[in-house]
């Protein structure tokens, strides 16, 4: 092919069959713009900054605890390196208040975690029902607010107020007690490897938040005689979150069906403005009627998905009903969209499918 003078050469993997090789596509040329209005809603996820403590010093020396804790989340927020809000909360000294603000985080929806700091040394027991109770990713950031230690003016209040080297071993000792998972990450607050550990373990937090409600719309449930689509969908639930629901191949079929053609007008021009469609010596017309199909389905599709609220869906060739082709470019253009993909009733590689 030429294009501006220039020979391309096409990249076989970038041509997909559908409709059982009657219709091929070519990605050749992808808008980068996509609107907004066709793309998943997404969260503006935060991650909340818990400092732990004690009242054994004295109100002046929590005033500096609270005072050093904001700096950090201020500092973190301006660095560029972290995807994600950080959210400051105040000290952390009594059960009551741990085990409240634990609660407080699992039970926010914009919450997707908590980073942990001990200032000062902190009782790790009274963290232990909070954490018990707790039920989202957990950050312990082992680190101290000053970078030195000021050796020539140090003193006993330097020394109580700065325990973080203190503070942090007795609360990683409790979470060894009580078995249980989080990241630790280590060194000087405002470095930047420091704070890129943490991004990239805010990431990893988002997936996680994200997978524990994910809802699969599965269609026609497993293949036959297909081993690895023998799913477990009630242990999928216990151990994931993951919500997994079989529907008929007909049920979905029928809001296929009720698509407009004028719908479906629409979304042909998209594709011909969007791809270089290749006929390869097929009739122009037919072709069209061919990606016609495909429109109709990622409609019908993309309606059901949408009232049913389901965020991934899973297909397979053994049971189309009454769809004429099957899904394949509907397909691809609902994962641009955001939505999981799982092919041949693939329910673990539909959770891992998510563009």
């Amino acid at each position: 092919m030429a294009r501006n003078g220039r020979v391309m050469k096409l990249n076989r993997k970038s041509v997909i069959s559908y409709n059982r090789s009657k219709v091929k596509v070519a990605r050749l040329k992808q808008f980068m713009k996509e609107g907004e209005d066709k793309m998943l809603e997404t969260k503006n996820y935060q991650f909340w900054f818990c400092t732990g403590s004690q009242d054994l010093y004295g109100d002046e020396c929590l005033a500096h605890v609270a005072e050093h804790s904001q700096k950090i989340v201020e500092e973190l927020n301006a660095s560029g390196n972290l995807p994600y809000e950080v959210v400051w909360k105040p000290t952390l000294i009594t059960n009551e208040l741990i085990r409240k603000t634990f609660n407080e985080a699992n039970m926010d929806e914009n919450c997707a975690g908590v980073i942990t700091w001990m200032h000062t040394f902190s009782p790790a027991k009274s963290w232990i029902l909070g954490l018990q109770e707790y039920r989202k990713p957990l950050l312990h950031l082992h680190t101290q607010f000053n970078r030195e230690i000021p050796y020539d003016t140090i003193d006993m209040d330097f020394m109580n107020e700065n325990q973080a080297a203190h503070g942090d071993r007795e609360y990683g000792h409790i979470f060894s007690r009580l078995g249980m998972e989080r990241k630790v990450v280590m060194g000087y607050w405002a470095d930047a490897d420091v704070q890129e550990k943490i991004g990239s373990w805010m990431r990893t937090a988002v997936g996680v938040i994200e997978s524990s409600h994910i809802r699969v719309m599965r269609i026609a449930d497993n293949m036959r005689n297909v081993a690895v689509t023998e799913g477990d969908k009630v242990e999928a639930q216990i151990k994931f979150g993951w919500e997994v629901d079989a529907y008929p191949v007909n049920e979905i079929a029928a809001a296929v069906e009720e698509v407009s053609k004028g719908d479906i007008d629409v979304l042909v021009e998209e594709y011909y403005d969007k791809y270089e469609i290749l006929l390869e010596g097929r009739d122009e017309k037919e072709f069209r009627e061919h990606v016609a199909v495909q429109a109709g389905i990622e409609i019908g599709f993309e309606r059901f998905l949408a009232e049913k609220n389901y965020q991934a869906i899973v297909t397979h060739f053994g049971d189309l009903g009454s769809l004429k082709q099957l899904p394949g470019l509907a397909i691809q253009r609902l994962m641009e969209k955001g939505y999981g993909f799982g092919g041949d009733a693939g329910l673990r590689s539909n959770l891992f499918a998510f563009p």
